[in-house]
């Protein structure tokens, strides 16, 4: 049995981080995916919920389970190789999960990139690749600049600026690069919030901080519930009403970046919960060389956090600073999953006879 969920108001139950990859890879297991491939999901996963990015961490993994059952999620096997060349790729990824393709896709890049400066992997049909900046901090650490762009072309919610009907998804990328101290580890996507949040506020009762959608009629609505009308509503690019432009622009240029250069998008028949996806790794020392570039790249951050904060209880921080202060934390003290994660694994778990690890502390 999965442990009952949290009472309202506790603190939220904790579980060691290492105890949670392998419940995860034993569920994924038991589902029929193949070891190599559930070692690398499991640990993309709980790397999310490390980084405090619970929507798209453990909270992926019923949805996951359920996509093998349906086999929607391809089991086993490997990805084919559409196109080559010394620094580029062209894969199809046949619908295997996408955290061992996006894992594969930087082993393959980065000698490439440490030898020719930068290299790129586009990723066609590849499943749902989780939390992009689950994959960032070890190659970042080792030196290397990782950029990840991704597209569900099987999924609009977000609407171009100035219109109501969805085209896109939130389509997100991810940069990691170092510094002379902690690297920089940015997440964001095209779109003011994500699908996985609207479907957690909705499911919850709860409203977002501000007008992050639209109705079907075009009017701003801080009720997610505007998605699942109909016709429905859409999620607002980021910069909403005032500045979507520049959401909008980053949406079509994250739509170039997967869809265009992997050859398969939009314009396809839909197949179903997936990511069209491009991976791309620079080594500075092919450039001007990396101490030089962090001599830069740590200037910068202490100069973003000694600016004057507007607020003077909340100090200017980068992005990653928080979330990897809350990954040591978290690693010393037991990850604090969300309350609605452990009931929504219950049926899995009993199916498979794998009861989740108990909470510590």
């Amino acid at each position: 049995m999965v442990a009952a969920s949290t009472p309202a108001g506790a603190p939220p139950a904790r579980h060691d981080a290492d105890a949670l990859v392998a419940w995860a890879q034993r569920l994924l297991e038991a589902a029929g995916l193949e070891a190599a491939l559930a070692e690398d999901v499991a640990e993309v996963l709980v790397e999310g919920d490390l980084l405090g990015h619970d929507t798209h961490g453990m909270a992926l993994l019923a949805g996951y389970l359920g996509e093998l059952e349906k086999g929607s999620m391809a089991a086993r096997g490997t990805y084919d190789t559409i196109a080559e060349r010394s620094v580029a790729a062209t894969w199809d990824g046949r619908r295997l999960p996408g955290p061992a393709l996006v894992r594969r896709a930087i082993d393959w890049a980065a000698p490439r990139a440490r030898e020719h400066g930068t290299a790129a992997v586009a990723i066609r049909r590849s499943h749902h690749i989780a939390c992009l900046a689950a994959y960032l901090e070890a190659p970042v650490r080792a030196g290397l600049v990782v950029e990840i762009y991704s597209s569900d072309p099987a999924v609009a919610s977000v609407a171009p600026f100035g219109g109501t009907q969805a085209v896109f998804t939130p389509n997100p990328m991810a940069v990691g690069f170092p510094t002379s101290g902690d690297p920089v580890l940015i997440d964001i996507s095209a779109s003011i919030t994500t699908n996985g949040m609207s479907n957690r506020l909705k499911a919850a009762g709860r409203r977002g901080e501000h007008a992050w959608w639209l109705d079907a009629l075009g009017q701003p609505s801080d009720d997610p519930a505007v998605l699942f009308t109909q016709p429905p509503g859409t999620i607002l690019p980021l910069g909403g009403l005032d500045a979507g432009h520049k959401g909008y622009g980053l949406a079509l240029t994250i739509e170039a970046m997967t869809g265009g250069l992997a050859g398969f998008g939009r314009a396809d028949v839909p197949e179903g919960w997936g990511a069209t996806v491009c991976v791309r790794v620079t080594d500075p020392e092919a450039f001007a060389g990396l101490t030089p570039f962090t001599r830069q790249t740590g200037w910068i951050a202490q100069a973003c956090r000694t600016s004057s904060p507007r607020d003077p209880s909340r100090p200017v921080r980068l992005p990653g600073e928080r979330a990897l202060a809350r990954k040591r934390e978290q690693r010393a003290n037991g990850v604090a999953l969300h309350p609605s994660i452990l009931p929504a694994l219950e049926r899995f778990a009993q199916k498979h006879g794998l009861p989740a690890p108990r909470a510590i502390g």
